[in-house]
């Protein structure tokens, strides 16, 4: 199949911020959203400050493509992933769903865990497609068409993508996992190095990270962090903290009032 885009769907393109600052993403068409999770754009104020981040798991990867540096790819992160950005800086990427990234480049991503790794070295005919001095709005169309033609030459695999979706929704842990898909564990292990990057247990460990995070963003202060332990299935609030830490760089009672003073 081959897929283009003349603009992305969303309110950032259509009031024609897109490139004014910030950092907007949106969903793929239909067919493609079993496999990408969304496209995206960053842009750091020409007229600002640099921005510093930090990139937290999520079991995704992405193709990144940076305005005069070229393409790269993020492999999936263990651990916060800090960023700083000097003003004018600009990114587009295609972001890959936990099972789907290994089959649409063709490798294992255990090879690319906690990694940033430039095109060149894994992609060379893509690296051509996306060099540094592209327009930023071709480049964002390339990494689109390019990331969609990916994913539907190599589909997801579709036992990795059901354990995430089981993990997810807590109806089995990962000592059942094996069985409820008939698979042994050593399989099943090296079927989520090959295509998430890391093993079902670091996989359940950033879902619930996650899910703490989606918490934290929309629960008034002050939050309840023993309440919310127990809800998203760790053993005590001290567990919770330790985990948030070591996911996040910082524990939950910081990230809370972090999030606040932002909304």
């Amino acid at each position: 199949m081959s897929w283009t885009a003349d603009r992305p769907a969303g309110d950032p393109w259509i009031a024609g911020q897109l490139w004014a600052g910030g950092y907007h993403e949106w969903l793929p068409p239909g067919q493609l959203r079993g496999a990408l999770a969304c496209f995206w754009v960053s842009v750091v104020p020409a007229d600002g400050g640099p921005s510093v981040t930090s990139v937290l798991p999520d079991g995704c990867i992405d193709l990144i493509w940076h305005a005069g540096h070229g393409a790269f790819l993020a492999g999936p992160d263990t651990a916060p992933h800090p960023i700083t950005d000097p003003p004018g800086t600009v990114y587009v990427g295609a972001r890959f769903r936990p099972g789907a990234g290994g089959p649409a480049l063709g490798m294992s991503l255990s090879e690319l865990r906690d990694l940033r790794v430039d095109l060149t070295d894994l992609m060379p005919r893509l690296a051509r497609q996306l060099p540094a001095d592209l327009p930023p709005a071709r480049a964002l169309r390339t990494a689109m068409a390019a990331s969609a033609e990916l994913v539907t030459a190599g589909p997801p695999d579709p036992l990795v993508v059901q354990a995430t979706r089981l993990l997810a929704t807590g109806r089995t842990s990962v000592a059942e996992l094996g069985r409820e898909l008939a698979l042994s564990e050593r399989q099943l292990r090296r079927r989520f190095d090959d295509t998430v990057g890391y093993g079902p247990k670091m996989m359940h460990r950033v879902l619930r990270f996650r899910q703490v995070l989606e918490q934290l963003t929309t629960t008034a202060m002050p939050v309840d962090l023993a309440s919310l332990a127990v809800a998203a299935g760790f053993a005590d609030q001290a567990h919770l903290t330790r985990e948030m830490t070591r996911l996040a760089g910082q524990p939950p009672a910081a990230l809370a009032r972090s999030f606040a003073a932002a909304a």
